[in-house]
């Protein structure tokens, strides 16, 4: 899989019209007020780069599910109001993404000009990857770059169809940085090299940890798939949460672990709970202790204390998904004690996934860490060995 692309800092962009394709679907309250700017935050250094280099910026993004249709609350007036706040100036949207009237305004648009786009999803032809459509949006630009590797997983129209209408396509700083780091991981890992698995299931690792098994020395596993796993040992769960036609696929893994030398640790505890709810009484169990009635909501504290010396003696980490119900409160400990874990190793350390994004901020360590990746199912497929049509889609590196 190549993953060396040519980036923004490789091409002549002064005076040129720049498409980058940004990821700016941030999440909105009811009100319609964004509620989490990071991928805005992220898009910052590709953005002044092209327009400290004199080039006219347009900037084009999804936001939401609004099947084709034009909706109001899918609007990208709160992400322009918000990229005009970071950027200390107006920033223009327009009307539509296509069409006479927007290349009207990118014709009119001066070097270090900034144009967002609207919605691309209020048109079907976007996600069908549409040939006309795509051809559309590249008769805007002269450059194009991608910069959106939460979507590069998708072939549509933004992210893969307009690259054959233009002559250059590259990768934007934040999608360098990704295939950089996400590359290493794939190609050249420091060892001792450990993976940190959880979430609710395994059905969502199997890919992932299959292709990264060969090259690993560990893996940690905790969440509600580490209940999973435990079934295929013959350890009982109580009523955890089993994904009972993945427990074979737990055990092929357990069984090509062993033959590859890869250490599997699973809890050597529990914290569980009679329900999912905050008030709920919960205790600490041995590895097998779990009664039937009850439910394993997070790792215990043994397993907090094992899973933190094997990342202090790692070199690499990659880690994707938390290690409890980490949405309530009660059941975050080990989550937010694997963030810690993570941020205070000496290793390279790479996090990926929601929850496991948000455990790094929560716990205010996200400096710490080497890279936080900003695609979800992208992140997953490129480290299942799956070749993304919006990476494959930009120019190599000769």
């Amino acid at each position: 899989m190549q993953l060396a692309k040519l980036s923004i800092a490789d091409v002549s962009i002064a005076g040129k019209r720049v498409f980058i394709r940004v990821d700016f679907n941030v999440p909105l309250d009811k009100q319609g007020h964004i509620t989490d700017d990071t991928r805005i935050r992220a898009s910052l250094p590709t953005i002044q780069y092209a327009t400290d280099r004199g080039a006219q910026v347009i900037l084009a993004s999804h936001l939401g599910r609004p099947a084709g249709k034009v909706e109001p609350r899918y609007s990208l007036t709160p992400v322009a109001e918000c990229l005009s706040g970071l950027l200390g100036k107006n920033i223009p949207l327009a009307d539509d993404c296509v069409g006479p009237t927007v290349e009207a305004l990118v014709g009119q648009m001066r070097a270090g000009d900034i144009l967002l786009l609207e919605n691309l999803r209020f048109h079907t032809e976007e996600e069908k990857n549409d040939a006309m459509f795509a051809q559309r949006l590249a008769r805007l630009a002269d450059v194009y770059v991608n910069d959106a590797f939460g979507t590069a997983h998708r072939a549509h129209a933004s992210t893969e169809g307009m690259t054959k209408f233009l002559p250059v396509a590259v990768a934007g700083l934040l999608m360098q940085a990704e295939l950089t780091h996400l590359g290493q991981l794939l190609e050249a890992p420091e060892r001792p090299y450990i993976a940190i698995l959880g979430g609710a299931k395994v059905s969502d690792k199997i890919g992932l940890i299959f292709n990264l098994l060969p090259q690993l020395n560990r893996v940690l596993i905790g969440g509600g798939m580490a209940y999973t796993f435990l079934v295929a040992q013959g350890v009982p769960v109580g009523n955890s949460l089993v994904e009972a036609d993945k427990v074979d696929a737990a055990r092929d893994i357990l069984t090509r672990a062993t033959a590859l030398g890869v250490t599997v640790q699973l809890p050597e505890d529990h914290v569980i709970a009679e329900r999912l709810d905050a008030s709920a009484t919960i205790q600490s169990v041995p590895k097998d202790g779990i009664p039937s009635g009850w439910i394993g909501v997070d790792i215990g504290p043994q397993t907090v204390e094992a899973f933190r010396k094997a990342i202090s003696e790692a070199k690499t980490v990659v880690w994707n998904g938390p290690m409890g119900v980490f949405e309530i409160v009660p059941f975050a400990r080990g989550t937010n004690a694997v963030a810690m874990a993570v941020a205070s190793s000496r290793a390279t350390t790479i996090v990926g996934g929601g929850d496991s994004v948000a455990a790094v901020n929560q716990v205010g360590v996200a400096d710490h860490i080497t890279h936080i990746s900003t695609g979800g199912g992208a992140f997953l497929e490129l480290l299942e060995g799956r070749e993304l049509p919006g990476v494959t889609a930009l120019t190599d590196k000769p």
